[in-house]
This record gives structure tokens, sequence and C-alpha cells, in this order.
């Protein structure tokens, strides 16, 4: 993998990711065994383990939407538990369609293309991934949506002036990693309804 400011990025996506699941999950199996032992209950027990419980799957969802794609591919289940666990308290429902394993490469560019959707659900909303003969979608829909064509125009046209923060990374690195894999995206909305296409 040659050093471009893309795979820098995934390397430290990773590695960030790397470092902290363990003690996310150091955490979690101690208030497994406060629960187990009976000597802590209450709502601030409930309190830490809901936000624990929060930290981890946006570690799991963000390792494989940042993190160094590889060539292996990722089962239905595993993909299915993490968008699981990142809709408990979220206001956007995520929902994988594909019934067979999936490269990672492209788990990786479908997590990314859902993070997008979710910038333009802020009351929240249902988005989907389907994949029909290697050509996949990913589908907002929310009785609102918030959708800026200045930002969605850098997953066509490059990020070009726009002023990408880092709430908004997503879109510029979605956009480099399809490039980098010969994909063209495509994006089309209504008025309650977001797609992207590759």
């Amino acid at each position: 993998m040659g050093l471009n400011n893309a795979n820098l990025a995934t390397l430290i996506g990773s590695r960030i990711c790397h470092d902290l699941i363990s003690p996310i999950g150091a955490i979690t199996n101690g208030l497994e065994l406060l629960d187990l032992a009976g000597s802590v209950d209450g709502p601030e027990l409930d309190l830490i383990a809901d936000s624990v419980g929060n930290a981890g799957a946006r570690i799991r969802f963000f390792r494989i939407a940042y993190g160094s794609a590889g060539d292996q591919a990722l089962g239905r289940s595993e993909i299915v538990s993490v968008m699981d666990d990142m809709n408990r308290g979220s206001r956007v429902t995520m929902q994988w369609g594909p019934l067979e394993a999936q490269p990672r490469s492209f788990v990786r560019l479908a997590f990314l293309a859902l993070q997008c959707c979710e910038t333009a659900m802020p009351y929240g909303g249902l988005a989907q991934v389907h994949e029909a003969d290697g050509t996949w979608t990913i589908v907002g829909e929310a009785e609102k949506l918030n959708v800026d064509p200045a930002l969605w125009s850098v997953l066509t046209d490059g990020p070009g002036d726009f002023d990408i923060t880092p709430a908004l990374v997503q879109f510029a690195l979605l956009a480099t990693v399809a490039e980098e894999f010969g994909l063209k995206l495509s994006v089309e909305h209504s008025d309650n309804r977001i797609a992207v296409h590759f």
C-alpha cells in the first residue's frame, strides 16, 4: 500500500480503533462483574453501561469505515451486529441488505456512505444498504432531509473549495477511496430520500 494521504488516514484510524477497543472492552467486563456481584446498582451504573456500549459500537463501526480495509470478507452476522449496536440510542436506524459475505473494502464504502446519509437526517430516519449484481445503493429516508448540494457534490466532483470539517470527513474519504477503486459515485435525492450509488 502506497502512503498517500488517504492511506495514511486509514492507518491512523486503524491504530486509534485498535488501541481504544481493549480499554472499552475492559470497562464493559468490569461493569458485568459489578452487576454479577450486586455491589453497585442504580441509574448511575445504567448510564455508564449505556455510554460504554455506545462507545464500543462506534469504535467497531469506525474501525470498518476509517480503518485499513484489507482483502478479507466480512460476514453478514458481523456487519448486522455492528449496525444493531449502532442503532441503540440513535435517531437513524441502519439496515444491511446483502445476505452474503462482502469484501471489507465495499463494506467500508457502504459504511462511509451511511455516515453521509446520516448527515442529511438530523431528525432521524432509516438508512439502508442494498447490493445487486455488483451495484451498491445506500439510501437514506426521512420525513425531513437537510441536503447541502455543495457538500454532496464532493462525492461526485471532489472537494474543490468546500471546507471539509471533522464532522464531514466521510464525504472526502468516500470520494477518495471510491476513486482509488475506480468506482464512480452518483447521488440522487428528493424531498424525503437520498441515495448514493457506486
